[in-house]
């Protein structure tokens, strides 16, 4: 097992009980108590959890905790694939789309560099940067500008400015958390700014969230749950989320994790 791999496992053992200990994830994994204790200062170094004595435990961020492009994107990785991919059945050549900031969309990025005359209007940096790697004629991509926030999102008047006169199909967008009361939200006061002009720039609204972005609540509330005309999440949220979403989204779309 990669180092990078099994990070992400004792994340989710840390996550799924709340604590570890260095000894018994030593044994699990075959490896030295030192490589453990190095796993675990990775993971506290990126706020991903908080280290103890002997082992580690869970963090619990406020709802204006930030975590960087980096720490997102070691967490759910099967999940934010197979969303990936269902969210890029939905795009056809030559729509004119656009991608918020978050982990999620960098991973659809990367299913869209082959779809002929795309426009991607983005306010994320790592999106963008697939794009323009992969230096398609026939694509246009527009990065708005703005100031640059911790998950590598660039908002404020600049971004809003750049947007409010566009016309868009769709906006795809990464959240941090969802919930009944709160909606889809983030823990950035700008970056809700921000998505909103998206919003009003475009047609229809696909949210790609994971299982764990359910009962997370960040500062601010993009949009209320009904205001999405599709959701997708993967098989990991639980019965009663999945109702509660169904009976405010036109279609929840439900994927398996490879």
């Amino acid at each position: 097992m990669l180092a990078p791999q099994r990070q992400a496992a004792i994340l989710d053992r840390v996550r799924a009980s709340g604590g570890v200990r260095v000894s018994e994830l030593a044994t699990e994994y075959g490896v030295s108590d030192m490589t453990i204790r190095r796993d675990l200062e990775t993971l506290a170094e990126r706020g991903l959890l908080a280290k103890v004595h002997g082992g580690a435990t869970t963090v619990s961020p406020g709802s204006a905790h930030e975590p960087g492009f980096a720490a997102k994107s070691v967490q759910q990785r099967a999940e934010k694939s197979a969303i990936a991919a269902r969210a890029a059945g939905l795009v056809s050549p030559g729509d004119a789309i656009a991608l918020s900031a978050g982990t999620t969309t960098a991973e659809l990025a990367q299913r869209l560099v082959d779809v002929p005359s795309l426009t991607v209007v983005t306010n994320s940096i790592p999106v963008a940067d697939v794009f323009y790697r992969a230096g398609r004629p026939d694509q246009t991509v527009v990065l708005t500008g703005g100031t640059r926030t911790p998950s590598d999102a660039l908002v404020g008047p600049v971004a809003v400015a750049a947007i409010g006169s566009l016309h868009l199909d769709v906006l795809f967008l990464g959240v941090h958390g969802m919930s009944e009361r709160a909606g889809y939200t983030t823990p950035n006061l700008m970056e809700s700014d921000t998505n909103r002009a998206l919003l009003g720039a475009c047609e229809r609204l696909v949210v790609l969230a994971d299982h764990t972005k359910w009962g997370t609540v960040g500062i601010s509330s993009i949009a209320a749950l009904g205001e999405a005309d599709v959701v997708i999440t993967d098989t990991g949220l639980d019965a009663t989320a999945l109702a509660l979403l169904s009976e405010e989204v036109d279609e929840v779309m439900v994927v398996e994790p490879a």
